[in-house]
């Protein structure tokens, strides 16, 4: 791609964020150019809920579109993602248990340790599920396979969350199930800025590997040839996966679509696989789709907001099916 043309495509896609990022401060319940309010009312309506909650769409759309795009490159599928292979799913699974864990012994009152609690738990269910299906891709290449055995894993997971849910008492239930619908209005601004602090170390350390995930784009014999260390690579790429996805489950709940979809989309509008262009293209196209569902859920509802996770799957999946049929995406 020539340079002029990837800082013209950057320039279009970042003011398009800029927009859709004042447009979702500026739209919600209560009407902030409405000049009954106080100033400082005003002030409290963006700095506590408005700005946070437009910080938080930025950074989880953009992180878990790069998990998306490292994911689909390690396993050389155009449908993995953190929802597709059940990375989301073993996370949930995961927060559920530390939820019920942080109940039984009674720490939630102190909430950062019990936040960093439930974190640590996402990320380490994330973990614990990719690594099966790295294996699993491993040992057998179909991707029809993987996709199948991630749905699988999915579905028990999910049937483990249910007992969990049957046995867990009412609060723990509704405050699991209302976290499980996602939602970008539950953080704060210092929560905020770990969020941001993670996404920016974890983009740092992606654009490390840029030349290597470049090569394994080819095959894993020319990358090995070429002195790239697969196994190191494939667990940089976990870790900076389950980082990304268990963080961001962690504060905003499940969040479908995002992470598969996107990758998918950037690749087929900006015609390039190199990944310092996809990077940066699906870190801008996550935060501005996952921007734009929340300015969706604000227009659809003047009280509250709608499930976040509602709009991505209903903005995704039609996406997903449109392009299998218009690309002919292969699964074999």
């Amino acid at each position: 791609m020539q340079q002029s043309k990837f800082i013209t495509i950057s320039c279009i896609l970042f003011a398009l964020l800029c927009f859709l990022f004042i447009t979702d401060l500026c739209v919600g319940s209560v009407n902030i150019f409405n000049n009954d309010l106080s100033a400082k009312f005003t002030s409290q309506i963006l700095f506590n809920i408005r700005l946070p909650k437009a910080l938080t769409a930025l950074t989880a759309g953009a992180g878990l579109a790069l998990s998306g795009l490292l994911m689909q490159t390690l396993f050389q599928n155009p449908l993995a993602g953190p929802y597709a292979l059940g990375i989301t799913a073993g996370s949930s699974l995961f927060v559920a248990i530390a939820t019920m864990l942080i109940s039984s012994i009674q720490i939630l009152d102190f909430y950062f340790f019990g936040k960093s609690f439930i974190t640590l738990f996402s990320c380490v269910g994330a973990a614990v599920v990719l690594l099966m299906m790295l294996f699993l891709s491993n040992k057998n290449q179909s991707n029809v396979t993987i996709l199948l055995v991630g749905f699988m894993l999915s579905q028990v997971f999910g049937g483990i969350q249910t007992v969990i849910e049957f046995l867990s008492s009412a609060d723990n239930l509704k405050t699991f199930v209302l976290w499980s619908m996602g939602s970008l209005d539950n953080t704060s601004l210092n929560e905020v800025s770990i969020l941001s602090v993670i996404l920016i170390s974890q983009i740092i350390w992606a654009m490390r590997l840029v030349k290597p995930l470049n090569a394994i784009l080819l095959n894993n014999d020319y990358a090995q040839n070429l002195g790239v260390n697969l196994l190191m690579l494939r667990l940089q790429i976990i870790l900076i996966t389950s980082v990304l996805v268990g963080f961001i489950t962690a504060f905003c709940g499940s969040i479908a679509f995002i992470g598969l979809s996107v990758p998918i989309v950037s690749k087929l509008i900006f015609k390039t696989t190199h990944h310092f262009y996809q990077i940066i293209f699906t870190l801008l196209l996550g935060a501005i789709t996952l921007l734009f569902a929340d300015v969706i859920c604000q227009l659809f509802s003047n009280q509250m907001s709608f499930p976040i996770n509602a709009i991505t799957t209903v903005i995704g999946a039609p996406v997903i099916i449109y392009l299998l049929f218009k690309s002919k995406l292969t699964l074999h």
